[in-house]
């Protein structure tokens, strides 16, 4: 017997014409409710059929769902119910990504499916756990699952050889120009150990233990090698390691690496360029002598975007960092002299105030009168000559690239604060972070917006499956938005 569901019928006349009719069975018996019209123009037949979906509309609050799409007849039905939910759009443009990526010769299911949540949905590995079975009706253990996430921190060599592969074979990566930086990740406890230490933190998380992270990627932001270190480690004392690394492992004979100010000591580079690597570092211009910034000021003669080259460095005048460190100066030299007319409240030293030890503070004319004379210059610590001294000064300015990486990993990927207390759970959560970012790289290319808003969309399409109570059919319908 065919269920009492209003439905659309398609009835052939003698004339040759197609009759469209709205109505309903009793039995077996058609009961005609309204008749639409007929026509013999194929086009025309199609707007009767519209009509008469209007018309069903807005007699019936029922909706329309075709369970038998080899049948003419079209049905608006109820006893309908949502047996199962899921993103699958998502799961699928995820596990391309990482398939594509190259991620896949893995092998590991729960590196795919933990790095695919990190992108979606950011999370402990506890409610990742419940979101992988409420998104993906992928169900984890947890008895099992944190001693398979443990496996995977014998896989962080292969995970990078994996990345630089995509980087030669799609990103045209030679290692001529790698970028290196380093920032914290903190922990919610107060409590050190071996690896999580109490340091300079860049997350402004004083007195909470942290560990350092140091990042290599290319020349568009894609993430490369990486590795973890102490949370007291001194960010300079970590380059040479990853540096040296990274050539002895990979044969890397022609190597370029671009760093921040701080992070190559003297010591440092002076390794380095016995290893014939060449290096773009920042310069502390504010370490010159008053001289030495006198004749640069002067050769320099405040022309934006003139360069000369002095002993291994490049410095460059920019009008608009002029403004920027006069502003900047100007701020502090007020803040000296608010410190001079009220001594008691000085509690740290000031910029340009000086001391005899004895609470007797005065400005300090001759750091000032420097600091004037460098405004708007920026200095460039490099042993490469085959390159324009131009170009070596964007390639370094491509140093926010990292700066982006790092950005994405603690706020879109929330990689901090980090909730692992064992150093096995805190190196495969890294490693979860480090797959993540390789995604999101990729995904922020193709998609030419923030990973975040491509996420926000996707999680909008839900497929759900829909079951007739009656017939036991069931039936998969992707939604362009959420349901409510």
């Amino acid at each position: 017997m065919k269920p009492h569901y209003p439905r659309i019928r398609k009835v052939p006349t003698h004339s040759g014409s197609t009759a469209i009719q709205v109505g309903y069975y009793t039995g077996k018996r058609f009961q005609l409710t309204k008749h639409i019209g007929s026509s013999k123009d194929a086009e025309k037949v199609s707007e009767l059929v519209q009509i008469a979906k209007e018309y069903i509309r807005s007699h019936t609050p029922q909706m329309e769902i075709d369970f038998n799409p080899q049948s003419e007849e079209i049905l608006f039905k109820r006893g309908i119910t949502i047996t199962n939910s899921c993103l699958s759009e998502a799961y699928a443009y995820l596990e391309g990504v990482y398939n594509r990526l190259g991620f896949s010769k893995l092998g590991n299911d729960i590196l795919k499916h933990f790095a695919m949540m990190r992108i979606l949905e950011p999370a402990s590995k506890i409610r990742s756990m419940m979101l992988l079975e409420k998104y993906f009706n992928v169900p984890y253990k947890k008895t099992t699952v944190f001693r398979e996430l443990e496996s995977l921190v014998g896989l962080k060599e292969e995970v990078q050889r994996i990345a630089m592969a995509y980087a030669k074979t799609h990103l045209g990566f030679d290692f001529s120009l790698v970028f290196y930086d380093v920032t914290t990740l903190y922990f919610e406890t107060h409590k050190e150990d071996d690896l999580r230490r109490n340091g300079y933190s860049k997350d402004n998380k004083v007195g909470q233990p942290q560990i350092l992270v140091g990042l290599v990627v290319n020349d568009i932001g894609f993430p490369i090698y990486y590795d973890i270190f102490k949370g007291n480690t001194f960010e300079g004392k970590t380059i040479l390691p990853v540096i040296l690394d990274m050539v002895q492992r990979y044969r890397i004979e022609k190597f370029s690496v671009v760093a921040d100010a701080g992070m190559l000591s003297e010591d440092n580079l002076t390794e380095i360029e016995k290893r014939g690597i060449r290096y773009i570092v920042g310069a502390r211009v504010g370490y010159l002598r008053f001289e030495e910034a006198q004749s640069i000021a002067g050769s320099l003669n405040q022309t934006d975007k003139k360069i000369i080259r002095q002993g291994g460095v490049l410095y460059e005048y920019s009008l608009n960092r002029a403004k920027k460190d006069k502003v900047d100066n100007d701020q502090q030299v007020e803040k000296a002299r608010y410190y001079l007319k009220h001594p008691a409240t000085v509690f740290r030293r000031a910029k340009f105030l000086s001391t005899d030890g004895k609470k007797q503070f005065s400005l300090n004319e001759a750091l000032i009168n420097k600091h004037r004379l460098l405004e708007g210059i920026k200095g460039y610590k490099t042993n490469i000559t085959d390159v324009p001294d131009e170009l070596l000064i964007e390639r370094y300015k491509d140093l926010w690239k990292i700066e982006q990486s790092f950005r994405m990993a603690k706020s879109d990927l929330e990689a901090r604060p980090i909730y692992h207390r064992k150093e096995t759970s805190i190196k495969y959560h890294i490693l979860i972070v480090f797959v993540a970012l390789c995604m999101a790289r990729v995904i922020e290319v193709e998609k030419a917006e923030s990973v975040k808003n491509v996420m926000d969309k996707l999680k909008d399409k839900w497929t759900i499956t829909l079951t007739d109570e009656i017939s036991g059919n069931s039936l998969k319908v992707l939604l362009d938005k959420k349901p409510h």
